[in-house]
Parts: C-alpha cells; sequence; structure tokens
C-alpha cells in the first residue's frame, strides 16, 4: 500500500468516528462522571486513612525536629472544625493522587476517537509515564527537599538575645497546604518530559530546537527553582539540578521519538562557504 493510500486510510478512519456536537457533549459528560466517580472512590480511601496519611506527611517534620534536637512536633488548630476540615482537604489531595490514572485514562478515552490508528499506541505509555513522573517527583521533594527546607526554617528558632526565644508553633492547616503545595509542584514539575515530548509526537518541537534553547532553559531551571524551594543553596540545587536531566532526558526522547531533522539542518552537516574566486587581473598592455 503506497503512502497515499494510507493516508486516505487512516483519514477515513477518523471520518467514521467523527461525532455530532452533542456527541460530544454527551461523551464529555460521561468521561467527567466516570472521573468524578473514580475521585469519589480515592477521596473516600483515602479519608479512611487519613491518621496515615498525617503521618506519612508528617514524617520529613518530624526528621527536621530530630536534627535540631527540638524534641516532637506539634500541629495545633485554632478553630473547633479546623481538623475536620484539614483531613477533608488531606483527603481530597491524596483521592486525587489515587484516583489521577484513571482519570487520566478517561481523559485520553475522550480525545482518542480523534487521533490516527499509530497515535493510540501511546495511550498506555501515556498514562503509565505522566503517573511514573508525577509521582517520583512527589516523592523527590518529600524525600529530600522538604526535610532540608524544614530544617532551613527552623534554624530561626532559638534563643535571639535580650532574654527572648522563637519557637515554632505550626498549625495543622497551614502545614498541610505548605507540604501538599509542595509536593503538587515537584508532581508537575516531574511532567517536563513527558510534555515536551508530547510537543515532539506532534511536530510541535523537534530535539535540535530543544538543544539550542537548552542554554536560556538553564536560566529557568535556576529560577523555578529559586521560587518553589526554601533561600538555602542546597534545596534550590535538589530542585534545578533534576529540572535540567530532565530537560536533557526530554531531549533524548524527542531524537528517539519525534520527527527527524533534515540532515541539511544539523551544525555538523552544514558545508562551509567555499570563499568566492577572485576575477583574473587583466594585465595592462603598454599602448
Amino acid at each position: 500500500m503506497s503512502a497515499q493510500e494510507e493516508s486516505r486510510t487512516a483519514v477515513d478512519e477518523v471520518d467514521a468516528r467523527r461525532m455530532s456536537f452533542f456527541e460530544h457533549l454527551r461523551e464529555l459528560r460521561v468521561r467527567l462522571a466516570k472521573s468524578f466517580f473514580w475521585l469519589i472512590i480515592g477521596v473516600s480511601v483515602a479519608y479512611f486513612f487519613k491518621e496515615k496519611l498525617l503521618a506519612f506527611l508528617s514524617a520529613p517534620l518530624v526528621k527536621a525536629y530530630e536534627m535540631r534536637h527540638l524534641g516532637v512536633p506539634n500541629l495545633n488548630f485554632a478553630d473547633p472544625v479546623g481538623p475536620f476540615l484539614s483531613y477533608l482537604y488531606l483527603a481530597l489531595v491524596g483521592g486525587f493522587f489515587l484516583a489521577s490514572p484513571l482519570i487520566l485514562w478517561q481523559v485520553w478515552a475522550f480525545v482518542s476517537p480523534g487521533l490516527y490508528s499509530r497515535e493510540k499506541k501511546y495511550a498506555i505509555p501515556f498514562v503509565l509515564g505522566s503517573t511514573i513522573c508525577f509521582v517520583g517527583g512527589a516523592f523527590f521533594g518529600y524525600a529530600t527537599v522538604l526535610p532540608i527546607g524544614f530544617d532551613f526554617f527552623l534554624g530561626f528558632s532559638g534563643d535571639v538575645g535580650g532574654g527572648m526565644e522563637l519557637r515554632p508553633v505550626l498549625m495543622m492547616e497551614e502545614y498541610l497546604s505548605f507540604t501538599t503545595r509542595m509536593l503538587l509542584a515537584f508532581g508537575l514539575v516531574f511532567e517536563l518530559p513527558l510534555f515536551i515530548t508530547f510537543l515532539s509526537l506532534a511536530g510541535v518541537v523537534n530535539w535540535l530546537q530543544l538543544v539550542r534553547f537548552s542554554r536560556w532553559f538553564i536560566i529557568v531551571a535556576v529560577t523555578v527553582g529559586a521560587i518553589l524551594t526554601p533561600p538555602d543553596v542546597t534545596s534550590q540545587i535538589l530542585m534545578t539540578v533534576p529540572l535540567i536531566l530532565l530537560y536533557f532526558l526530554s531531549i533524548a526522547l524527542s531524537a528517539a521519538l519525534g520527527p527527524k531533522v533534515p540532515k541539511d539542518q544539523l551544525p555538523w552537516r552544514k558545508k562551509k562557504a567555499k570563499p568566492e574566486a577572485k576575477p583574473p587581473e587583466s594585465e595592462e598592455t603598454p599602448e
């Protein structure tokens, strides 16, 4: 089968699955309902284990307290309904983490009818890759950056002179909000290879363009590391270095899976311009 016939067959395949506007709305409603169902299941499971989730998220703080020899930390609340709302917030975040693979699958199921068969083979790698990257990024922030960041912030406590001491009084709501936002930020940042690979597969960028942009991305990575992490150098390095490594991993994936770069555009293939030949000098004849 020729390339033209294959292209025509692929177009006919998509046209056969093309839906009307109301069919799209109906399909969207079904996918949203299924996503909401899995989210409710995840939230219910997370709320059942709410004390264990709280202990899990408090482990970096406990470690920082031990490093500073401050004893055992306490999480406080000033509102009678504070613990309930904090546990509910924790269950929502934990439920989203648990249900995220199934929600991503519903997203894929909604967009897949408009894709060619050759594009559908990326369904399982898309769901698995996004889940692994997100969970891996969140765990990296949990295991490395949070303990170091808490240790840095707790370093401001203690005797400040004049018979006065600074003592940490941590509120449960604020602690959970800060911790979950940090984990969410790290999870999203680690989605970078998947996002760039998707753009490469769509033909938006190629690996050569990514290589040329790398010097600017290093500046972006340093800036993002300074914004998302505590202001100590160690935390910023722990954020910046993985970002840069993830970017170069994206370049490798783009080169392997993305569109090929024409050979005449490769820097090492470009021929040096030949110097223009000087016209022969005319000999003057004596009169």
